[in-house]
């Protein structure tokens, strides 16, 4: 049980995006601060990546800029794959 649960930690390290993500991809993650709770969370290049397209988005959506279907679809399939990815990282920086 133990190794099961060590293998599948490891295997969620090798996260890849969905093919319809089409936003920067980074090299290295990073740590990130949610900035109503000051709780800090460390992402890797991938969620890093859509992190930073949810915020975007949210932001987008947020003004009135360029708000389209697809941009809110986006959005909340982003916001999906980071629940299902990191779903700790989610309830600390998104939630």
């Amino acid at each position: 049980m133990i190794y099961l649960q060590i293998h599948f930690n490891m295997a969620k390290t090798k996260q890849k995006l969905p093919k319809w993500f089409k936003g920067e991809l980074y090299a290295e993650g990073s740590i990130v601060k949610n900035p109503y709770s000051g709780e800090e969370y460390e992402l890797t290049a991938e969620e890093l990546s859509m992190y930073d397209f949810i915020k975007g988005a949210e932001m987008c959506i947020g003004m009135g800029m360029y708000v389209s279907s697809k941009i809110k679809e986006d959005f909340e399939k982003g916001l999906s794959w980071f629940r299902i990815n990191n779903g700790k990282a989610y309830m600390i920086l998104l939630d």
